[in-house]
């Protein structure tokens, strides 16, 4: 890998599109994101917006048919479509790793745990078996699960405990860059809040770069250093944490804030976006979201705008804003 650069990542004019029967669904349309050596970049968006697509082209795991991916994704300097499957096998779980959505479907329930962990150490470290049991048993402590826990099966392991294992396993071989995907989307709201003080624990630890995956705003503030928001496979909006909190720019991301209860005055009402996101196979001609904002004009529904910088790392892609 080349180390000539000060990011971990790149991604360049990203498209992904699926080819189902007679259909095209645009899942990403054009995204281009850098993640900094060190730093935590929020992939913030409702449901279908492309966040984990994202996600999943980084490790190239769009299944190809039905996928087609074009655009450049650097990882560390190196453009990651030259490399063959073998060389990508290395970089997953070594170099980038992912926690995926759901603990419940990523453990196969026929191998205990520890097992499962040793596996992805002897994948990528030339160890023995007993040695990398012994590695193995050390992750699970290092996230706060006992060692002789490990010869269970994950049925045995509450939701919780579960994504503690995910984690274990992800982090098992000490990546660099690390992807989150809506980690603490399927546990409680006192669990979640364990994990993520545990992947912000062992994130500095580490040393790692990291791209949070999240409809959830309080885990941007919480974790995150920079922030694109997503919507309908492209980013409308990009900048630093302050920009995204204290200088709001975009319809959409005035509304995500919008639908947020106020905690100092709990009479205010909640004002939710109204209508669906649109359908990827039949996309707006204009901006994307020209047909649930409230300030659209004529220009909105029919030309898409560019990211404009509005100051510093902000950009937006909206036409109510002009270039600096």
């Amino acid at each position: 890998m080349s180390e000539q650069t000060n990011y971990a990542l790149e991604i360049e004019n990203l498209f992904v599109e699926y080819h189902v029967d007679k259909e095209v669904v645009h899942a990403l349309n054009g995204i281009s994101l850098k993640l900094k050596k060190g730093e935590t970049v929020g992939l913030v968006g409702e449901t279908g917006a492309g966040k984990t697509t994202t996600g999943l082209s980084i490790l190239r795991l769009i299944p190809s048919p039905p996928g087609v991916v074009r655009g450049k994704i650097l990882v560390k300097g190196e453009d990651i479509s030259t490399l063959s499957e073998k060389q990508m096998e290395t970089i997953r779980g070594n170099v980038v790793s992912m926690i995926f959505q759901d603990p419940m479907t990523s453990l196969n329930p026929t191998k205990t745990v520890n097992d499962q962990i040793a596996e992805v150490i002897r994948l990528h470290e030339k160890i023995g078996k007993k040695e990398a049991a012994v590695k193995a048993g050390d992750m699970l402590e290092m996230v706060g699960i006992p060692r002789d826990r490990g010869g269970e099966y994950p049925h045995q392991f509450s939701g919780g405990m579960k994504q503690r294992v995910v984690i274990a396993m992800a982090l098992a071989c000490s990546p660099e860059i690390l992807i989150a995907d809506e980690p603490t989307t399927a546990l409680d709201v006192t669990i979640q809040a364990q994990v993520l003080d545990m992947i912000r624990e062992l994130k500095k630890k580490y040393d790692m770069s990291m791209i949070m995956i999240t409809h959830d705003l309080g885990i941007v503030a919480e974790i995150c250093d920079t922030v694109a928001i997503v919507y309908a496979g492209s980013i409308v909006e990009y900048g630093t944490l302050e920009d995204i909190f204290n200088r709001t720019a975009h319809p959409y991301t005035v509304g995500l804030f919008g639908s947020l209860p106020n905690m100092d005055d709990r009479t205010q009402r909640l004002k939710p976006i109204q209508g669906l996101m649109p359908d990827p196979t039949n996309l707006p001609e204009g901006c994307p979201f020209s047909p649930r904002c409230p300030q659209a004009t004529e220009e909105c529904r029919t030309r898409k705008p560019a990211l404009r910088n509005i100051g510093g790392e902000h950009v937006v892609a909206c036409h109510l804003f002009k270039e600096g």
